[in-house]
């Protein structure tokens, strides 16, 4: 008996979208002073030394390491966000470490026991990654901003992403409190990316485990929290999920079982990175820098910038298809990210990261000045 051949898992998935960008990459590179590539917001600045020490030090660590993390490294993620973002009350069973947040994002549905028949709602401008993971488990994926227009329905995971990624817009506490409240009455896990919570520039993100959101309740929320990008640190992948217990609980269980584990020496280094904050300071100045030069000269070339308020990019608009300004940026040796990427609403956006160096970024002004 011949069985039918098992559909592929990738035929579930929409396509990489970063493919389709090979062209104007090519176009972008054949300038004659290279590219400047603003497409990914990639960190390009030394990891801070006292994070590089950290690492040597623990780099003799023969034995296995827990999946729950070392009680060092969850107790620095509890008081990292006391201290920098006051979330406080949270205890140890309350964070666990991860291996790079995007691992997380994508496989969270999974893992929470969310499938077939389900509803995962995300922005409707976002990562692409929360949809993936709501497809690779067979859920219904809903990318909406207006909780009103679903309805009766009664989503078993919706996702939050303050500061976006892609636009910078940050959410206010009142329309984080409401959303918290309207998950709960469902039954919904609310579950908000805050991977750029350090990265505020007009306003001043607040997590949803902020007492002042969540009423000093952890009950039915996660949030996840990544050091790519506060601390240069995207090549070790570190990053980790705090929130109510009985779901960081399941996650942590089901991590035991497929070994996904952060390696120790990383979590010694990530001790030292949450602990101090002279580097993030630092950091938040260069790309402020970058930022200002970079706004001022799109601008300057007839852009208009929207949202941006934090994040690590420019949400720019020519008014026309996004595409047009993609190729228009190419033929000056500058690649964005096309709006696209992140959903219908995004078409007439290019997204424009400043984590390049500030040779590059020179380059970027020159070229559009």
């Amino acid at each position: 008996m011949t069985l039918p051949p098992r559909p592929l898992v990738s035929s579930r998935l929409p396509d990489f979208p970063w493919d389709s960008l090979t062209t104007y990459a090519a176009r972008a590179g054949a300038h004659p002073d290279g590219i400047v590539d603003l497409s990914v917001g990639t960190p390009v600045d030394p990891t801070p030394q006292v994070v590089q020490q950290a690492l040597r030090d623990a780099a003799d660590d023969p034995g296995y390491p827990i999946t729950v993390g070392l009680p060092e490294t969850r107790q620095a993620c509890l008081d990292w966000l006391a201290r920098r973002h006051g979330v406080t009350g949270l205890g140890l069973d309350q964070v666990l470490p991860v291996i790079g947040s995007k691992e997380l994002i994508g496989t969270l549905a999974a893992h929470l026991g969310i499938g077939e028949g389900d509803l995962v709602v995300y922005p409707e401008l976002a990562y692409p990654t929360y949809e993936v993971g709501a497809k690779l488990v067979g859920a219904r994926a809903v990318p909406s901003d207006s909780l009103t227009a679903l309805g009766p329905e009664m989503p078993a995971l919706l996702w939050l992403n303050s500061p976006s990624n892609p636009t910078g817009r940050v959410l206010p506490v009142e329309h984080l409190k409401k959303v918290v409240d309207w998950c709960r009455e469902r039954g919904t896990i609310l579950v908000s990316d805050e991977c750029y919570l350090e990265s505020g520039w007009d306003v001043s993100p607040v997590s949803v485990l902020h007492p002042d959101v969540c009423g000093g309740s952890s009950e039915g929320i996660l949030s996840v929290h990544s050091l790519s990008k506060r601390s240069n640190l995207a090549g070790y992948r570190c990053a980790f999920v705090a929130g109510d217990p009985a779901l960081v609980g399941e996650l942590l269980a089901v991590r035991k079982n497929l070994g996904l584990i952060m390696p120790g020496p990383q979590q010694r280094a990530m001790v030292a990175a949450l602990d101090d904050d002279v580097h993030v300071a630092e950091q938040h100045a260069r790309y402020a820098a970058r930022r200002t030069a970079l706004r001022s000269a799109l601008e300057g070339a007839g852009f208009r910038i929207d949202h941006s308020e934090a994040a690590l990019y420019l949400w720019a608009t020519r008014d026309e298809d996004c595409w047009e300004t993609i190729a228009w940026l190419a033929e000056r040796g500058i690649l964005a990210a096309p709006g696209a990427f992140y959903g219908a609403a995004g078409t007439r956006h290019v997204r424009v990261a400043f984590t390049a160096t500030d040779e590059r970024v020179a380059a970027a002004v020159s070229r559009l000045g």
